[in-house]
């Protein structure tokens, strides 16, 4: 089986090589007004989203709100969990490029973003805090900790909530950058 190739990636998205390289924030606002700098960080983001959600065409819904801890925004449609990507790869990316429109335009680096299409970042987030479920019951049976492999923040982030309240085990982040991953240990292991 072919491994499918840059351009047929690319015509998937409607992108064809004739196509000039487009400024991909201005590809993503689309006819929508420019922005203007220091907007309110959700009207910059809604924005923003409308341009990729109109750039991909098709039957895609949208949903933006403020979820006091970020911002976030809910694609769907019959066509929304293709968006998604390898491993979510494609809305990790535009959530890096939406945090780059909201730095620019309304002068926030501060505000956290988070983009799900057709369901996968929750059908995700609900597999990795059964997954920490089940290992708690693990490590709190051996004493031993576990660790897992190394994951995204936002993916280490769910494991921690998730197991945050646990009377009987603890989490923990260690290690720098790509490497970073998440041990759980038995909380008797901490008091020792």
């Amino acid at each position: 089986m072919d491994k499918p190739n840059l351009d047929d990636y690319l015509a998937n998205l409607g992108i064809s090589e004739g196509d000039d390289a487009p400024n991909v924030v201005e590809a993503a606002l689309g006819s929508a007004a420019p922005l203007a700098e220091h907007q309110e960080p959700l009207e910059v983001f809604e924005q923003f989203m409308r341009g990729v959600v109109e750039h991909l065409g098709g039957d895609l819904t949208l949903s933006v709100r403020d979820a006091g801890e970020a911002l976030e925004a809910d694609i769907g449609g019959e066509r929304a969990s293709k968006l998604a990507g390898r491993d979510g790869r494609t809305l990790g990316a535009i959530e890096v490029l939406a945090y780059a429109v909201l730095a620019k335009h309304a002068g926030r680096s501060d505000v956290r973003v988070r983009v799900d299409a057709g369901g996968f970042k929750r059908r995700q987030a609900d597999n990795l805090a059964k997954l920490a479920e089940r290992l708690a019951v693990q490590v709190a049976k051996s004493g031993e900790p576990h660790e897992l492999q190394p994951m995204p923040p936002a993916e280490r982030r769910v494991i921690h909530v998730a197991l945050k309240d646990h009377s009987l085990v603890t989490t923990e982040s260690v290690g720098e950058g790509p490497g970073r991953h998440l041990v759980i240990r038995p909380r008797t292991e901490m008091t020792e």
